[in-house]
């Protein structure tokens, strides 16, 4: 196996002790490596090593190598018995090419394989897959997670999933499949307005397409085999019905505060939780910014009557507001979900707050998206919803256009930071 060197052990190690350094391999296999290998095979299959005869069953195949990659990573070895006997494989060539399209087409997100033919010297050849799970968690084509135990691969809990996600980077979680949506949980007016929009004659394809047909096929937006019909979170969050999504998906609300005065601690005036997709979201939360402040353009300066008037409504640049809200609604982690996504609107300011993984973020990161260089969370929800199609108009120009044309309008520097799992933007009014 290609970069990698078997390393001593003894037989009687038992398997649930070896670890997986065992398998680590960091040179082309020589003679005394093959010498290892077959150690290894003669004791048995364990957490991190899959025997397998032949390869006639990608779907199992692909089982066992998501198991592998959401455990602890592994091999998996095709040519062995299940008595321990090398037998090898007839065509290594053909299981090399099938093992390289299984890992890129039927495993999400896909694995890079590290694929090698070991010959010995009676003729026989064996073909060793090695997994690694840097981008966990993984799942199969159809939305179902493994993790191995031992010798054995098995569906994951809910409780394990709910820790290979948490584990995660927060890239990730809007493709895990959400099972118990159906597709009579969409709403039909959002997703078919956005198809409709591509349609070349301008008619909508509801009478062509079924909805479970376009997001699984079109917007690559669900999974399943045949007919078997998984939506991802994405997905449910673009296209599905509010209720729905209230009841599924309890932290993809947002809660929205008006404050009497310039603190957190003040008096409040109204506060709601809002839910729904994220079209809903987006525009029930700037009806409620538009309740307490005014949007505008452009700077206006102030006519004699203005000024004097007590207590004027605060005033912020619209695009800057839109394209704050926007970027709360996409770029959530979900995977946090003890971690509110909140707006609040004070006498002087709104703070718009997400739950986002500190960790791995801060501090280049940070630093970093203010030049417009950003880490995209949600790539796929980003891609629907930036689209006018999806039926938000969102201005142009990202996190250095709000800070920008922010501190035009107000006159004063809009405050970003990020802790304790919490992403936080914080835009003064004019």
């Amino acid at each position: 196996m290609a970069r990698k060197k078997f390393r001593n052990s003894q037989r009687h190690v038992s398997s649930s002790e070896r670890s997986f350094q065992e398998y680590v391999l960091n040179q082309p296999l020589s003679q005394t490596t093959r010498t290892e290998l077959v150690r290894l095979i003669r004791a048995g299959e364990d957490t991190y090593l899959e025997l397998k005869l032949k390869l006639s069953n990608s779907e199992k195949i692909s089982q066992e190598i998501v198991a592998l990659a959401n455990t602890a990573g592994g091999t998996v070895v095709f040519g062995v018995t299940d008595q321990l006997l090398i037998q090898g494989v007839r065509y290594p060539g053909r299981v090399q090419e099938e093992l390289v399209r299984i890992c890129r087409e039927e495993i999400v997100p896909p694995l890079v394989p590290l694929i090698d033919t070991v010959a010995f010297d009676n003729g026989k050849r064996i073909v060793a897959l090695e997994v690694q799970g840097k981008n966990r968690p993984y799942r199969t084509a159809n939305g179902k997670f493994y993790i191995r135990t031992g010798p054995e691969k098995r569906e994951a809990t809910r409780e394990e999933l709910s820790q290979l996600i948490d584990e995660a980077r927060p890239l990730y979680y809007e493709n895990i499949p959400l099972r118990g949506f159906k597709a009579e949980h969409f709403d039909d007016a959002v997703l078919w307005s956005f198809v409709g929009a591509f349609d070349a004659n301008g008619s909508s394809s509801h009478g062509v397409y079924e909805t479970k047909t376009v997001l699984k096929r079109d917007l690559l937006l669900a999974v399943g085999r045949g007919e078997d019909f998984v939506p991802t979170v994405a997905g449910v969050l673009l296209f599905g019905k509010d209720e729905r999504i209230k009841s599924v998906l309890p932290a993809a609300g947002i809660e929205v505060t008006r404050y009497s005065g310039a603190y957190g601690s003040s008096e409040v005036v109204e506060t709601k939780r809002l839910e729904g997709n994220l079209l809903s979201l987006y525009d029930s939360s700037l009806e409620f910014i538009e309740k307490y402040c005014d949007l505008f353009k452009h700077r206006l300066g102030k006519s004699k009557e203005q000024e004097e008037v007590v207590a004027p409504r605060p005033a912020y640049h619209l695009y800057s507001i839109k394209e704050a809200l926007a970027n709360l609604v996409m770029h959530r982690d979900l995977a946090l979900r003890e971690i509110p996504t909140t707006i609040s609107i004070f006498d002087d300011s709104i703070q718009f707050e997400n739950p986002r993984r500190t960790q791995g973020f801060v501090p280049p990161a940070s630093r970093a998206i203010r030049f417009g260089i950003t880490q995209r969370v949600n790539p796929q929800i980003s891609s629907i919803f930036r689209r006018r199609e999806y039926g938000v108009n969102i201005p142009q120009g990202g996190l250095p256009m709000i800070l920008k044309q922010s501190e035009l309008f107000s006159g004063k520097k809009a405050e970003l930071y990020t802790t304790n799992d919490r992403f936080s933007l914080k835009i003064n009014a004019g």
